[in-house]
């Protein structure tokens, strides 16, 4: 059974950093696409970036030139390098692979 490990989460003060890892184990070799997407209590689910095994990379416009997504050759692993980051970013994120497997989420905090 596929199951994801997230870490790298945790609070930070506004313009601070922080990088979000997920990698994956439990039997499969690789995804196509991989990538995080981020939820507040009371909205949807939303996208923030993924990358496909092909190097597309899709951001969220309110991310982009600030967030930086990446995954390990071994196409199992996701990062996720965040900077500059604002209160409004504070959300659980959570890692996928294919949309299929779903990590259990991670809290980025972003506040003073």
């Amino acid at each position: 059974q596929v199951h994801f490990v997230e870490s790298g989460g945790g609070w930070v003060q506004p313009g601070g950093s922080l990088r979000l890892s997920c990698a994956a184990s439990g039997g499969i070799s690789d995804f196509y696409v991989m990538g995080w997407y981020r939820q507040v209590p009371g909205n949807e689910r939303e996208l923030v970036a993924s990358m496909t095994s092909t190097g597309d990379i899709k951001y969220l416009g309110s991310v982009k030139g600030r967030f930086t997504i990446s995954r390990d050759n071994a196409a199992t692993a996701v990062h996720l390098q965040m900077t500059s980051l604002k209160p409004e970013d504070t959300a659980v994120y959570y890692c996928h692979g294919d949309l299929a497997f779903w990590g259990q989420g991670i809290q980025v905090t972003v506040s003073s």
